[in-house]
């Protein structure tokens, strides 16, 4: 009879443990779940257990002090992180569906290209269809687009990404090819049969290092085992086309930036076949509940999208 009263009564108040659940999840640490619960570890370790004896299966594998989800803990995530992401926005979502889109912010973090070329249509429907909506673009890359995703200091980011952490979900929405810009007059320009092994003698003129771009042409050379020299490292699309036209080298850069005012004063070449297309979408925290302005703003981007990161924030990587 006390057994049985226990179990009722633990089914009753299962809210905590699926809460700590879901945090150790996220977060893979026991100690960090606690810290973002402000309960202690002892607590959270009991809460953890009951619910693993309750649903009769292991929830967790550990591996030193990381914790990874099991098979079957991968599935009761599934169901259990919309629960709790609900109850623990509820109340924002309440205010929010009281005072409608009238107003409220949205902050999105993006680097400066995505900013000047991808952003501007959807920048311009959102403000049409929600011009009280106060809109901050935080020009931002890299590492520091990162932390304010996790400081939550952005609803969400836009851009590309090679490798998501585990933290964070990644949704590509649109996929651009690479392509090799040089001045008209160029050896380069008219060459039939191009080769990757062209592009050696000529200095490139590329974004920082410590950029995507320039990690996957340095990956492409040596991966191919071809030798390459780099001319000039400066930040920006723009500018680095200006560079190429005035003579100073050449560049492989993202096709999106490339305007119909850039193909009379440049060569363009598809380079494709060597380096790979780069996808740009949405970036956001796992777990992170995104308000009424941010949905609205990313089902701008691709109607449905929201439902499908929101999923793939369960775990499941979209890369």
């Amino acid at each position: 009879m006390t057994q049985r009263s226990t179990r009722f009564y633990y089914k009753g108040d299962r809210i905590k443990p699926l809460r700590a659940f879901c945090q150790l999840a996220r977060l893979g640490s026991v100690s960090r779940a606690a810290e973002a619960l402000f309960l202690s570890q002892p607590a959270v370790t009991l809460q953890l257990q009951a619910l693993a004896r309750d649903m009769g299966v292991p929830l967790f594998e550990r591996s030193g002090r990381r914790f990874s989800l099991t098979r079957e803990g991968e599935l009761l995530y599934d169901l259990a992180r919309p629960l709790i992401e609900g109850l623990d926005g509820l109340e924002a979502s309440f205010r929010e569906r009281l005072r409608g889109l009238e107003g409220g912010e949205l902050h999105i973090a993006a680097g400066s290209s995505t900013i000047l070329y991808l952003l501007p249509p959807l920048v311009k429907a959102f403000r049409a269809a929600y011009p009280d909506v106060h809109l901050e673009l935080q020009n931002v890359t890299g590492v520091d687009g990162l932390a304010l995703l996790r400081s939550d200091a952005a609803d969400f980011a836009f851009g590309s990404m090679l490798d998501v952490p585990r933290d964070l979900d990644y949704a590509p929405v649109y996929t651009f090819d690479a392509m090799l810009i040089t001045p008209p007059d160029h050896p380069l320009a008219g060459k039939t049969d191009l080769r990757l092994e062209d592009l050696s003698p000529y200095g490139l003129i590329l974004p920082p290092r410590r950029l995507t771009t320039y990690r996957l042409v340095d990956l492409v050379f040596q991966q191919n085992r071809v030798p390459y020299t780099v001319a000039l490292e400066v930040g920006g699309w723009e500018v680095i086309k200006q560079y190429v036209a005035m003579g100073l080298g050449i560049s492989i850069v993202t096709g999106f930036c490339l305007t119909d005012a850039d193909r009379e004063r440049l060569a363009i070449r598809d380079v494709s076949q060597y380096f790979p297309a780069r996808s740009y979408g949405v970036v956001m925290r796992k777990g992170k509940f995104l308000s009424a302005q941010a949905r609205a703003f990313i089902n701008l981007v691709q109607p449905g999208l929201f439902e499908r990161a929101s999923y793939e924030a369960t775990g499941h990587s979209a890369r």
